[in-house]
């Protein structure tokens, strides 16, 4: 029956324990109960702060989330303190300094993606409705996120970027103007007038609805002396979205084809010329007889 005995002698003990520990326990609890307050009180005054500001949405969510955790550090730290006299605040700091650093190791890749967020969310260059790319990533910013970001590419397929991919690496924002410059290539034939053939097409990109030639000049260069035909390079001002600068391709190369079209000007097929060294025998083909 000894170890019975023993057995027992340790569960009064830790009864014995549990009993003088419960106000400190009921203290603990009404120091969490009051912290919950505090952040919640606090989480609405800041709401209410920044309710008329232009700040993201994210990055609103970032201050409330920064403040939660700050405030529920210091309740749990005070309720620690309460159940474990022992326990100082300079300990615990301790104890949280050494269990930081191996944690960060655990999750080196989660803390880098969160402080990229962080700085991503201060960026004024990338908003949310941009068109960007990123390691071969395109399309428009949907949210960004304390870890994450969303692009919805234009073929309706949503992709998730960790935003430390998108700190490291370079960013294209298409739509950090209104604007944006597109080039196409023209060939026309050799015989052609180059200045005739550069002012017909100079006027076809002119006359598209979808160009800004009020503010950006349309630019029309001979380029280079192509297999079959001169290359004119054909520049021009539109909008920056992707579907603006779709539509205006359209509309210019049709109008550009066109109005070449009408002046008599060639836009060449590729022409091959076989040179031989040596004469070649020609027969003409004799059909039989039926």
């Amino acid at each position: 029956m000894e170890p019975v005995k023993i057995l027992m002698t340790q569960i009064n003990g830790i009864a014995r324990s549990a009993i003088a520990a419960a106000p400190l326990i009921a203290i603990a609890l009404v120091v969490l109960l009051i912290t919950w307050g505090i952040s919640a009180t606090a989480q609405m005054v800041l709401r209410k702060a920044l309710k008329h500001s232009r700040l993201r949405e994210s990055l609103k969510e970032l201050f409330h989330l920064l403040l939660s955790i700050l405030i529920w550090v210091i309740g749990l730290m005070v309720a620690a303190v309460v159940v474990f006299p022992g326990l100082t605040p300079a300990s615990i700091l301790a104890g949280l300094g050494i269990g930081s650093v191996a944690i960060g190791f655990a999750f080196k890749d989660v803390f880098e993606n969160f402080l990229a967020g962080i700085i991503i969310l201060f960026r004024r260059e990338m908003r949310i409705g941009d068109f960007i790319e990123c390691e071969g990533i395109e399309g428009k910013v949907t949210r960004i996120a304390i870890r994450e970001s969303h692009i919805r590419q234009t073929d309706g397929q949503l992709v998730i970027v960790p935003n430390a991919v998108m700190f490291k690496n370079p960013v294209i924002v298409r739509t950090d103007l209104d604007v944006r410059r597109v080039t196409v290539i023209c060939g026309v034939a050799y015989d052609v007038d180059l200045d005739a053939a550069r002012d017909v097409m100079t006027a076809a990109v002119k006359s598209c609805g979808t160009v800004r030639a009020e503010d950006h000049p349309v630019q029309v260069f001979a380029q280079e002396f192509g297999e079959s035909s001169v290359n004119f390079e054909v520049t021009w001002w539109t909008g920056s979205a992707p579907l603006d600068v779709r539509t205006s391709r359209d509309e210019v190369v049709s109008a550009v084809k066109r109005a070449l079209d009408d002046a008599g000007i060639e836009i060449p097929f590729p022409y091959r010329t076989l040179t031989f060294k040596e004469p070649l025998p020609l027969t003409r083909g004799v059909k039989e007889a039926e």
